[in-house]
């Protein structure tokens, strides 16, 4: 057998070798096999990481904003230069095909592209004379060390979405990538460093569960960003908050979308097939349930399974693939069983995707695109995060009941609706219980300057993702209040409580 290539930590701006004796396997999905060998961090090793970024905190928050920003500049025109060697690592690792993995490169040069106009944002605000002598202003400023927790299934942007904003903000980090495709983590590293990113300032820590709890419980970490399912979420939420931690965890979804029977039902399809089944499914945004109202079940029912059946599964580096493998043989396994169970539970199975298969890739963790109709709130299928290429198919008769269906779901991240009614999509807009809605729109993910987060239980925490709230998240306020003797001092003490006159 191959020695495979060993990925490990990136602490204090050089390559670390394992220190412990754990390591785990790193696939490539489509071929079904090992590619590398990742090292899972011991909590000493955490503890050198946050050592590492506790001693660049003090002449890092002390660097002024438009000098980190210059930083992030240099960054920026180092990805923009390594834009294929990022995809090339997700398709590798992850398993979607180039094109998506490029495209989510993009997005996420897009949140550095917000984060050097960090000089912008952290303008505190100012007012002379309040009372007489007085004047106050407010500023933000930085937490300290910092952590963020990745998910597999966006390795390159979602750490993004975290420490552009939270090192131009004055903070220094940690990143805890997920081990199933960890190799984009170190690029990011050796470009911050080239871009001139002092040592300590971004540090990378590769591992499980074991080294997930070493930063929740670090008395020195002062805030934990987390993206993954929502059990994690509130775990890292609770342990992280226990801690005295600010924690940011965003959860899962069970995304509707909803086919009103005036909607363009081909600009409708196309939207459901990209959104249900690019990525495999596994995105925290993808489209899950179509809830087809009144009679838009019958036009969309047989153009849908004519498309899943068409889909072009390979390879990710094929130039034609539309769809790749999942991530793990175990999530293909618990994609497949809950297909079953959806058959079992009394749903109509139109394309079934179990046992499919690509050639030259037998082993690899494919699954076939797969379309339920007649799905029921009850089904295992509509409850519970599938996670993969499934697309369940839910009867509403009005769109009053489709907004009620989707209100009473426990997940709230991302919902969209399809008709030529300006007076409906008003309505669904103002009623739906859901963080970010699309009208026509079947991924509503905000730019960079929005901010990005789900409702219910597809959030724990106060604030948002990236953007403005990103900002917030990372920085704390201070207000001031000043005045110098002989501007109208009061004098003798003041017993009363103080107040403006």
């Amino acid at each position: 057998m191959r020695e495979l290539e060993t990925i490990t930590h990136f602490i204090n701006g050089a390559h670390t070798p394992a220190r412990g004796q754990r390591f785990g396997e790193v696939f490539n999905p489509a071929l079904g096999e090992p590619v590398a060998r990742v090292a899972l961090a011991t909590p000493e090793e955490v503890d050198a990481a946050v050592a590492a970024a506790a001693a660049a905190f003090p002449a890092w928050s002390d660097t002024a904003p438009l000098a980190r920003a210059r930083v992030l500049f240099k960054y920026l025109e180092l990805c923009h230069q390594h834009v294929d060697e990022f995809a090339a690592m997700l398709t590798r690792e992850h398993g979607k095909t180039f094109s998506d993995a490029k495209g989510e490169v993009a997005r996420g040069i897009e949140m550095v592209e917000f984060a050097v106009g960090i000089p912008q944002m952290l303008k505190g605000e100012f007012t002379d004379q309040i009372a007489r002598g007085i004047d106050a202003w407010s500023m933000r400023q930085p937490l300290g060390v910092v952590a963020g927790i990745t998910p597999f299934n966006f390795p390159v942007m979602v750490p993004m979405w975290m420490f552009p904003i939270a090192i131009a903000c004055g903070n220094t980090f940690v990143l805890k990538p997920s081990e199933r495709d960890p190799s984009p983590s170190l690029l990011h590293a050796r470009l911050l460093k080239q871009a001139g990113l002092p040592d300590g300032v971004f540090n990378v820590v590769q591992g499980d569960k074991l080294a997930v709890d070493a930063l929740l419980d670090h008395p020195v970490v002062q805030a934990v960003s987390f993206v993954g399912s929502t059990p994690i979420a509130e775990y890292i939420y609770a342990r992280g908050s226990a801690s005295g931690k600010r924690v940011q965890a965003l959860g899962g979804a069970k995304n509707h979308m909803v086919v009103m029977p005036d909607a363009d039902m081909e600009m409708a399809v196309d939207a459901l097939i990209g959104a249900a089944y690019g990525s495999a499914g596994e995105r925290c945004m993808a489209i899950s349930v179509a809830v087809a109202v009144g009679d838009a079940t019958d036009q969309l029912i047989p153009h849908l399974a004519r498309r899943t059946e068409a889909l072009k599964i390979r390879d990710g580096m094929e130039p034609d693939a539309e769809m790749g493998p999942v991530i793990t043989r175990a999530a293909k396994e618990r994609i497949e069983k809950l297909i079953g169970q959806g058959v079992e539970q009394g749903a109509t199975l139109v394309v079934d995707g179990r046992g499919y298969k690509v050639q030259g890739r037998e082993d690899g963790f494919f699954v076939g695109g797969t379309l339920f109709d007649n799905v029921t709130p009850g089904m295992s299928i509509y409850q519970e995060e599938i996670f993969g290429p499934v697309l369940c198919v839910v009867r509403a008769p009005d769109a009053a009941s489709a907004v009620e269906l989707i209100n009473a779901n426990e997940y709230g991240n991302g919902v969209a609706i399809f008709t030529r009614d300006g007076g409906v999509a008003r309505e669904f807009v103002r009623q739906i219980q859901v963080g970010m809605v699309g009208v026509n729109v079947p991924l509503p993910v905000p730019m960079a300057f929005n901010s990005f987060g789900g409702w219910k239980r597809s959030l724990f925490g106060d604030h948002h993702a990236y953007g403005p709230e990103g900002v917030r998240f990372y920085t704390r306020h201070k207000a001031v209040m000043q005045r110098w003797p002989n501007t109208g001092s009061v004098k003798g003490a003041q017993f009363a409580f103080p107040h403006m006159k």
